[in-house]
């Protein structure tokens, strides 16, 4: 059941979601200022990719993960989803 996010209650799933989005938009803003400096683009792919985890994240937590993979590898989204992962990489 560790998997399953009906373990967790409406508030407290609503809450991490709420957490784990702002700390996601924050990051990628932080990496996006980040890349100004030098030696920036390495500060910008480390924050840019610790936003899109945590924007991911922040979806599981609605959805739960298993539903949330579900979803992503869908013969409609497949392309986008491995798109998006080898990017992450």
């Amino acid at each position: 059941k560790v998997l399953d996010a009906s373990t967790l209650s409406f508030g407290t799933r609503v809450r991490w979601f709420a957490i784990c989005f702002v700390a996601g938009i924050v990051c990628s803003i932080l990496g996006t200022a980040l890349l100004w400096l030098p030696k920036g683009i390495k500060l910008f792919a480390v924050f840019y990719t610790l936003g899109n985890i945590a924007a991911l994240a922040s979806t599981c937590f609605l959805m739960g993960p298993l539903k949330q993979l579900k979803a992503m590898f869908e013969p409609k989204r497949l392309i986008a989803t491995v798109v998006m992962l080898v990017n992450i990489l």
